[in-house]
């Protein structure tokens, strides 16, 4: 039970608020550079920084453009990066065979960016959307996405990613089975390092809109995701889904998307203490930068104020393609 304060004027909170020392001491929650996961897209070609219309100030880079990004998220002091593949409707097939190919751009900006910048952590994304000409993260028979053979294609997929040197395998597919069976995979062929962050609870929402022309795949999907993307209006299968990937061996987890499901972060984080991320996802971005566009918002304020939302929620880590620009921020405010 919470204990009774003293009733005005002997309370008086605004004391607490009274200039910028006094706050600062008594602020809950802190973000830093350390909190942020730089989501990355590559594609084939040579110094190629293609921008993505519905995601300004974000492009679709080639491995070496990569490479480049790397040296300055080190440099910034963000601790990781996510690479994302985009795929042409020309490269996309049924069986998905690129998902595990060696040398799909996604492996080969892996390797590229472990030998540029070694102390750089690497997280992919293990999912057939985009390889996949159906345009879902699972094979599609008779209409239905499968799941069973889909896990299949998933954990050689998570294997080739590990092979190629990455740290961090992000399932984010939503079939079942398929933590455990990447961590058994994993496990068997010597990578018992290489960590699992689940999407546990990732939602079949209409904020990955832009994302979605990021990779390739708006044109390629046929129907939608929702038997096996969650549905908004849950909460309580969001803990089912947690508990359940972390028994199966995932090592962190993620609830995506993010701003929207910010009372899912806190659940997760009160329910199992395990480390919680989220994904402040394309369309929450996109959604920020066309206001500050047209001038009603203040970008900066807004971006980090939607940031510290997510450490005040619980969250341990955060996805986002603000990582560079509020990285730049943080470091700014600390001289």
């Amino acid at each position: 039970m919470r204990p009774t304060q003293a009733p005005f004027p002997a309370t008086r909170l605004r004391r607490t608020r009274q200039s910028p020392a006094i706050r600062g001491m008594v602020r809950q929650n802190t973000l830093t550079v350390d909190d942020f996961i730089w989501p990355i897209f590559v594609r084939s070609g040579e110094g190629i920084e293609e921008p993505i219309p519905s995601m300004p100030g974000v492009v679709r880079r080639s491995v070496d453009k990569v490479v480049e990004a790397a040296r300055e998220a080190a440099d910034l002091g963000i601790p990781a990066i996510c690479i994302f593949p985009y795929t042409g409707l020309e490269d996309r097939t049924e069986d998905c065979a690129g998902a595990w190919d060696p040398e799909n751009n996604a492996n080969r900006a892996i390797r590229a960016i472990k030998q540029a910048v070694p102390e750089l952590a690497i997280m992919t994304d293990v999912a057939l959307d985009t390889y996949n000409i159906n345009g879902h993260d699972g094979f599609v028979e008779n209409g239905e996405i499968v799941n069973d053979r889909s896990v299949e294609a998933l954990v050689k997929m998570a294997l080739s990613q590990a092979e190629a040197g990455a740290d961090i395998i992000g399932p984010s597919d939503m079939m079942d089975g398929r933590i455990g069976a990447i961590r058994q995979a994993l496990e068997g062929a010597g990578h018992q390092n290489v960590m699992i962050l689940s999407y546990a609870a990732k939602y079949a929402s209409a904020f990955y809109g832009p994302f979605r022309d990021a990779v390739g795949a708006s044109g390629a999907l046929t129907g939608d995701k929702k038997t096996y993307q969650m549905d908004p209006a849950n909460s309580d299968e969001a803990l089912r889904l947690i508990e359940r990937d972390l028994a199966e061996g995932a090592d962190m987890v993620m609830v995506k998307p993010g701003l929207p499901y910010l009372d899912i972060c806190r659940r997760v984080k009160d329910t199992f203490g395990a480390p919680t991320f989220a994904y402040q996802v394309s369309g929450e971005y996109a959604m920020i930068e066309a206001a500050s566009a047209n001038g009603w918002i203040d970008h900066d304020r807004v971006m980090m104020e939607s940031l510290m939302a997510f450490k005040r929620a619980g969250c341990d880590g955060i996805l986002t393609y603000f990582a560079p620009a509020a990285a730049r921020l943080l470091a700014q405010r600390s001289t």
